[in-house]
């Protein structure tokens, strides 16, 4: 179920900006518009985040995500386009009920962490729930709550100062999850950090994802950290959003050269998994050993496989046993239920070069329920 819908979105900075939208209509480009004085900061773009997903929003500095994020809590108003949260449309509501739905169903954690020095880590924690007249038993609860959920039970009398950078990013965390509000946006809110207190938060982030099951939209630049956390990924470019899709289409389907060249160091091995590009149980049982055996049930196929694998098992520790067999690599899901297989083709093909979708390999990435997630690592 769709919990945010964004429809042909355009922000126009300038003069004249609903005609600036016409023009782009017509087939003018950013270009075009900024020699008459005129920003065109995100066009034409339409999104659809489902219940419990992990959206990013990836682009280098200046491709429009930050703008189009603040559509999406309405902090500014589209000059043209709609947004729709549970199939409420934000572009039509009263300052006043825009506020109410930003304070109850929308919840923001910002990349300099935003935290009011002269509050204590609870006070920063509660600070939402203050907002919402939330009496202040109830909301230093929830909070604490949320500080426990994100690491830092025993720190709630802190101050600010006395936190390094990845748990104060914690405390902006837990100011949001206390909220328990159903939309979470994150502008770039771990690039601040460094390497590995970033790799850390991501951590963070999945492992609550795991019980919280919330609805995010999460703004990065890095296209590693969108690889890693990211259910469905939107590309964007100069205003303009070029690719959505799943990090195995975007791996394997880039749209365009700018996608591709974008991801074209990303070491694929340790990005793609199993589960990704498995050729799915249906299809494997049948196969023939070379002494002709005919393998058609699951314990056959896996007794005779020359190694059992999970669905999140990187492409990287396929190659040996791909290589020493040719019956395909067996693949399981977490109830170790054989759900597919790797065979030595489609490993290959998989790993090709990345191509623009009119010279993209027909490499099929499967969408099944049991489909292996990006790692981290590339």
């Amino acid at each position: 179920m769709s919990r945010l819908q964004a429809e042909h979105l355009y922000k126009v900075f300038g003069r004249r900006p609903e005609d600036a939208v016409g023009k782009l209509e017509g087939g003018a480009s950013r270009e075009d518009l900024r020699t008459e004085g005129t920003t065109a900061a995100v066009i034409d773009a339409s999104i659809e985040v489902d219940e419990g997903q992990i959206f990013v929003v990836m682009g280098l500095s200046g491709s429009g995500k930050s703008t189009l994020l603040r559509m999406l809590n309405g902090l500014l108003e589209p000059t043209a386009g709609t947004v729709r949260i549970d199939g409420q449309d934000l572009t039509s509501l009263s300052d006043k009920d825009l506020r109410k739905v930003r304070s109850e169903k929308i919840s923001m954690v910002f990349q300099h962490f935003a935290l009011f020095p002269h509050r204590s880590v609870l006070e920063n924690a509660a600070y939402g729930l203050e907002v919402q007249g939330i009496p202040r038993a109830e909301r230093n609860k929830r909070a604490t709550e949320a500080l426990e959920l994100t690491g830092l039970k025993g720190w709630e009398k802190s101050w600010p100062d006395e936190l390094s950078g990845g748990m104060q990013q914690r405390v902006g965390l837990a100011r949001a999850l206390a909220t328990n509000a159903d939309l979470l946006l994150m502008d770039e809110s771990f690039s601040a950090l460094d390497p590995l207190i970033r790799r850390d938060m991501q951590d963070q982030l999945l492992e609550l994802q795991k019980t919280l099951k919330k609805t995010i939209v999460f703004i990065t630049h890095d296209l590693n950290e969108a690889m890693r956390l990211g259910d469905k990924i939107a590309v964007m470019r100069d205003g303009r959003i070029v690719q959505i899709g799943s990090a195995e289409d975007i791996l394997v389907r880039p749209a365009t050269d700018y996608v591709a060249s974008f991801i074209q160091d990303v070491d694929r091995t340790r990005v793609l998994t199993a589960g990704a590009v498995m050729d799915e149980v249906g299809t494997v049982l049948g196969t023939t050993t070379p002494d002709g055996k005919e393998l058609s049930t699951a314990a056959e196929f896996r007794a005779a496989a020359p190694a059992v694998v999970g669905i999140d098992t990187p492409l990287a520790e396929l190659f040996t046993p791909c290589s020493a067999s040719t019956v395909p690599v067996a693949v399981t899901d977490e109830q170790g239920t054989l759900v597919g297989a790797v065979p030595v083709a489609r490993l290959l093909a998989v790993l090709g070069e990345p191509a623009a979708q009119d010279q993209a390999p027909d490499v099929p990435v499967q969408a099944t329920a049991a489909k292996g997630k990006v790692i981290a690592g590339a």
